[in-house]
């Protein structure tokens, strides 16, 4: 599976492709397969999104994962202080990250 991933170009925010936009939260990524730089190149070329890249990910029961902790830490925030995360009334967010 592979997810495309950028900041929001007005407020900096972690996107994920959906198939058609963009959302801040990664259970609306879809896999973009041999699409994605062909998409993060539009969706730049638009103007709607900043530094658009593809990543590895993986499908779970909660829905897409990114396989790189570095990218899950992106999608579901830090791994310390559950009250940052995009969730903060969801106490199994951290676990989630690792």
């Amino acid at each position: 599976m592979k997810l495309l991933t950028g900041n929001d170009l007005n407020t900096g925010l972690v996107t994920w492709w959906t198939g058609k936009d963009w959302s801040i939260h990664i259970e609306d990524a879809v896999d973009v397969g041999e699409d994605g730089e062909t998409i993060a190149a539009a969706e730049e070329l638009a103007r709607r999104i900043n530094g658009p890249y593809v990543i590895g990910g993986e499908l779970t029961a909660e829905g897409p994962r990114p396989a790189h902790i570095k990218d899950r830490i992106r999608a579901l925030g830090p791994t310390v202080r559950v009250d940052l995360t995009l969730k903060p009334n969801d106490p199994s967010a951290a676990e989630r990250v690792i």
